[in-house]
């Protein structure tokens, strides 16, 4: 995917970025400079072969890129979105698509049980099974005020997007995966470097390495990889509509710019392909270098 001697650290933009915001969830159009999700870069080498996949968050972003490398790496691919992320998500299926692999959209609030339900079950009902579940979709939104301005609400709606999705999700699809499968998730640096003004956020993440090594050893003698990535700060539409401040996002990392999507997508396949078959429990951390436990 990367040219041989490419300077990390000049492959994609670096801050000073422009001063941008929008409502979340956001979108990527707007976005200065645009995501690079691997559209031009990414080339599958069938390690994903007829496999079937879910991505929650598969619209945009990080799982956006996850389901475009499945794809080229001949994954039929199952997104999740929320039904104001309706036009991002067909873009997604249309890259999908574009490669050659079977495409489906489905509005899923993961807060919801009901709603988790049925996305597995429309899962099933086309694919016949899950060999993937990519556990990717999350909410943040910082209150740089700390833990005063943190209402029940917001509180709220991070544990049940971040933990109770993927909770209910991982129980509901486990009977669909078959041996040989794997479970991802998406956790992030906030778990072990916690920003204060992300605080509730952070805390999910590290709830989600726990839970990553715990049904990892769960599922071990059923022949199903449990895994996570870490990442650090990465270029999606969740940044403006959900920090204050984008013109010196991701300068902090040791690489001196944040990730793009296309940087995460190889790490998720690697752990879904035969390749890790003797890795589980373990969390893959991409985080530019900033050093952790």
């Amino acid at each position: 995917m990367s040219t041989p001697g490419q300077d990390p650290t000049e492959r994609f933009p670096k801050p000073d970025f422009p001063q941008q915001g929008q409502e979340h969830p956001g979108w990527t159009g707007p976005m200065d400079p645009p995501p690079d999700h691997g559209e031009d870069s990414y080339r599958g080498h069938g390690l994903l072969k007829d496999r079937k996949a879910v991505v929650t968050g598969g619209d945009s972003g990080i799982g956006r890129a996850v389901a475009l490398a499945f794809a080229r790496e001949g994954a039929d691919v199952l997104i999740t979105h929320l039904d104001s992320e309706e036009d991002e998500a067909r873009e997604t299926a249309r890259l999908v698509e574009d490669a050659g692999r079977q495409a489906l959209t489905e509005a899923c609030d993961i807060r919801d049980e009901k709603q988790c339900r049925a996305l597995i079950g429309s899962a099933v009902q086309e694919f016949g099974r899950i060999d993937v579940l990519v556990n990717n979709a999350a909410y943040q939104m910082a209150q740089p005020d700390g833990i005063s301005a943190i209402s029940t609400e917001q509180f709220d709606r991070v544990l049940r997007t971040n933990l109770y999705g993927m909770f209910w999700l991982c129980k509901m699809a486990l009977p669909h995966i078959p041996a040989g499968g794997s479970i991802i998730n998406t956790t992030s640096v906030q778990a072990y470097k916690p920003s204060p003004h992300l605080l509730d956020y952070a805390m999910t993440k590290g709830a989600i390495v726990t839970f990553t090594q715990g049904l990892a050893q769960m599922l071990a003698s059923d022949g199903i990889r449990v895994n996570a990535v870490a990442p650090g700060p990465v270029w999606t539409p969740l940044i403006p509509a959900t920090l204050p401040d984008t013109k010196e996002f991701g300068k902090q990392s040791p690489l001196g710019r944040p990730a793009q999507p296309a940087e995460m997508a190889p790490a998720y396949v690697f752990l879904a392909s035969g390749n890790a078959s003797f890795i589980t429990g373990e969390i893959v951390n991409a985080t530019g270098g900033t050093p952790l436990p």
